[in-house]
């Protein structure tokens, strides 16, 4: 099972989209637990989002699949645990806070709030890791013995 879990092909095209999404998904992750990028860090993180009703458990869980996850991707590592982590929880912020307000971003501060056009891209980003696997030079790739 974990042979299958681990496995996946040699295509460069799932390791750039692999690195693409760890790449993007980190910069949050460090906001949340570093208060790097004029983030809140790890104490405000907790605060805000308890605020918006979200129990510190789950708060704690969003940071280690954005920072961590988002490492280990880059790696290869555990490729589609992550992209299923990043997937859901990319989900769930669009369903709770983006779908209102439309779907395009707030390029030119019309409306409310973002809307949910990048949510969707993340979330086929996922799907296709999913899929996939960690592709080209991932350690999926080379713990599952694929050649």
């Amino acid at each position: 099972m974990l042979k299958t879990f681990l496995s996946t092909n040699d295509s460069p095209a799932t390791l750039i989209i692999r690195l693409a999404l760890g790449i993007v998904m980190f910069p949050h992750g460090a906001q949340k637990v570093f208060g790097w990028f004029g983030g809140p860090g790890f104490a405000q993180a907790i605060e805000t989002f308890q605020g918006m009703g979200f129990p510190s458990w789950s708060t704690i869980i969003l940071m280690i699949i954005e920072c961590l996850g988002a490492l280990l991707l880059i790696l290869g590592v555990f490729t589609r645990l992550w992209a299923l982590g990043i997937g859901i929880t990319i989900t769930i912020c669009m369903l709770k806070y983006h779908i209102p307000n439309g779907f395009f971003m707030n390029w030119y501060g019309q409306q409310k709030g973002e809307g949910f056009e990048y949510h969707l891209l993340v979330i086929g980003i996922t799907l296709a890791l999913l899929i996939q696997g960690g592709g080209k030079w991932s350690i999926d790739r080379a713990l599952a013995g694929d050649k």
